[in-house]
């Protein structure tokens, strides 16, 4: 973000409707999240300028024997460390200020988390590329100089996702670049000097390799952010904004499964296996908190059964973030994420717990059996509410004596209010959870209103008689799963960096009898089969298992058979002429190891030329050759009364109309 983010020397006061940036991307968009994320850039460059300060420091200290200047040393370092430490809590405030992210007509949900973007450094591919392209594939890299800048512009784009689908898109479409990009050019037995450099999304760390898994995985978390940050923005206030919602958050839970088990010895602490599987029990908790707004957007019945559903909802809700702030406290995990976020997960199980309680002792207090109810389906209801009935009574004595499911009631109701105590406690001992003035409401709110309902069902003479009430099972009619992504489509095996060609072969085909000499098999590209040796083909070179990559000057690298044929079926006497490539043994010869700019190197073929994407080009380019991002995807073209949840609009009865907001990205969902 530091570095430019114009590629060419564009200039920032042209208009961004040029179609200039690609669609997903805009760099000038000044929202309160672009902001953030300038900062956290800036973070992560002084955070590695003082990590550089104190390698030194430390290696002098080791070096000399000086007393005088060993003391001087040690107490630099511990100015380095104190700013160091100073950086970090910085960059831990940004990761808290969710606030932000949310969206603007949120005024009665509790906030959600969204995990920040990945910074990363700019990549120059250019002198590498075109230096691979001379020496592995023979052919002249300056000849893809227009591909080579598209890509560049693509990586750059990614940068500065806008927050919506588009967003996504862009990243998908560069990581399945990626994939292309790998094959052809990052061998196995050999590095061609393009580093990668990213920073810790919680600690600023740098990662700087060689290998372009690291690349891969960094934009797969960003793809998984953005779907967060999506979720997040979400009008929560509506039935389309929590699908939207519930959809993003499973989605990034689904990315985030995909990096850990597909990149599994990621070098940055923000995708270890264990941070990662954190990070997905937090977007499908978040993702079941919105399941259950959805449940109660329009109103709880005050109904027994109504009760008793909604409140084991929200003790499923309750006990995916627990398992989430256990997670979360766990060494080395604790050290590395931010205090809010564990704050924040303990105060969301105590309060959806507390929810709970409250549900199960309206259920009880304010409902009373009677003739006309079904007493075997509320037995059964009332059964399947607790691992253990209260004190060994069976749930039918508990529906039709008055006074106990009153006592059971008011020790929900106790447990309740303990519960909403402790989110209060909670929420002021972070000041980050402070600044969330919504989020103080609606826990004040909660607690609120429970002391109102026990005030309005004791009796002093009761005052010794306490009982817990029991922990309620959690249960749910739709769980939040993670929605794994489709699997990028593989690389093409043929022509890649991990086979060495031979240079191309002209031959000249003419008809013998009417025949050819040989037959073709594979699909694209096609390959020579069934040779006769003895026809004119094989007299002039033509071997059995060789690659056809061009008939006359028709290139042919990605035809098929019939498409080849039609090309051939028109060859007169006087012949064609083919272009022929042959795979070499690997083994016969070792990779050059200097770049292919000072010559004298072996010749070997390129397969570079592919499919043909005219709509990418920009009006600059004259000649029009097949684009280099278009690699690989020829074949990819394609009635009773109604309670409500404790909000921040508390002003007496629970009863509240739901407002609608229409849901739709606007010009503030851009970066």
């Amino acid at each position: 973000m530091t570095d430019t983010l114009i590629p060419n020397g564009c200039k920032s006061n042209g208009p961004v409707e040029s179609g200039y940036f690609k669609k997903g991307c805009n760099p000038f968009a000044q929202t309160g999240r672009s902001k953030l994320q300038n900062k956290r850039a800036l973070l992560n460059q002084q955070i590695i300028k003082q990590m550089r300060m104190r390698a030194g420091a430390e290696n002098l200290l080791k070096a000399t024997s000086n007393n005088k200047v060993r003391e001087q040393v040690v107490l630099e370092l511990s100015y380095v460390n104190s700013d160091l430490q100073l950086l970090m809590e910085q960059l831990e405030g940004l990761n808290s200020s969710v606030e932000v992210y949310q969206n603007v007509q949120e005024t009665s949900s509790i906030p959600l988390i969204p995990l920040g973007l990945k910074e990363t450094k700019d990549v120059d591919f250019s002198v590498a590329l075109k230096d691979f392209i001379l020496e592995h594939y023979s052919e002249d890299g300056s000849n893809f100089q227009d591909e080579i800048d598209d890509l560049m512009d693509l990586r750059q784009a990614c940068r500065t996702p806008s927050r919506n689908p588009s967003g996504v898109d862009l990243l998908a479409n560069y990581f399945s670049q990626l994939s292309f990009l790998e094959t052809r050019f990052f061998s196995p037995t050999r590095q061609i000097g393009i580093f990668f450099t990213w920073y810790d999304s919680f600690t600023g760390v740098p990662v700087c390799q060689q290998n372009i898994s690291l690349e891969k995985a960094s934009i797969l978390f960003n793809m998984a952010a953005l779907y967060s940050q999506i979720g997040t923005r979400a009008d929560r206030q509506t039935q389309a904004g929590l699908e939207d919602a519930i959809a993003a958050f499973q989605k990034s839970a689904g990315v985030l499964h995909y990096l850990k088990e597909t990149f599994t010895h990621t070098p940055s602490y923000d995708m270890s296996p264990a941070m990662l599987s954190m990070l997905i029990r937090l977007m499908l908790a978040q993702a079941q908190e919105c399941m259950f707004e959805q449940i109660t957007l329009l109103g709880i019945r005050n109904e027994f059964f109504s009760l008793l559903r909604i409140a084991q909802e929200a003790a499923k809700v309750g006990e995916t973030y627990n398992e989430v702030h256990q997670s979360m406290i766990q060494t080395p995990i604790k050290n590395n994420v931010p205090f809010f976020w564990t704050t924040m997960s303990e105060l969301k199980t105590n309060h959806y717990n507390s929810l709970a309680h409250y549900f199960v002792s309206t259920a009880l207090l304010d409902h009373q059996l009677t003739p006309s109810d079904d007493e075997d389906k509320q037995e059964k209801a009332l059964s399947q509410l607790y691992d253990a009935m209260p004190e060994g009574r069976s749930p039918l004595d508990i529906l039709k004596n008055k006074e106990e499911r009153r006592r059971i009631g008011k020790a929900h109701l106790q447990r309740c209010i303990m519960g909403h105590e402790e989110a209060n406690r909670t929420h002021s001992r972070c000041r980050h959870l402070q600044k969330l003035d919504i989020l103080s409401d609606i826990l004040q709110a909660g607690l609120k209103r429970s002391l109102t309902k026990f005030e309005q069902n004791d009796k002093g003479e009761e005052f010794t008689d306490y009982m817990l009430a029991p922990d309620i099972i959690s249960k749910t009619e739709k769980k939040a799963e993670m929605e794994i992504p489709a699997a990028t489509k593989g690389p093409l095996s043929v022509f890649s960096a991990k086979q060495r060609w031979s240079a191309p072969r002209t031959i000249r085909l003419r008809l013998q009898d009417r025949d050819l000499g040989f037959t073709l098999k594979g699909d694209a590209p096609v390959q020579i089969q069934s040779l006769d040796p003895l026809c004119p083909a094989a007299a002039e070179g033509l071997k059995e298992g060789d690659y056809l990559v061009a008939v006359g000057d028709t290139e042919c690298k990605w035809l098929g058979v019939s498409d080849v044929m039609k090309l051939l079926k028109d060859v007169d006497e006087e012949g064609v002429n083919i272009r022929v490539v042959s795979i070499l043994d690997s083994s016969s010869q070792p990779m050059p190891t200097k770049s292919a700019t000072y010559g004298g190197l072996p010749k070997t073929y390129s397969m570079i030329c592919l499919a043909h994407d005219e709509d990418d080009k920009k009006s600059r380019k004259v000649a029009k050759k097949p684009s280099f991002l278009s690699w690989g995807l020829k074949n990819k073209q394609k009635s009773s009364s109604t309670l409500s949840l404790p909000n921040a609009d508390y002003n007496g009865p629970w009863n509240r109309p739901c407002p609608t907001f229409p849901n739709s990205y606007n010009e503030s969902a851009l970066y």
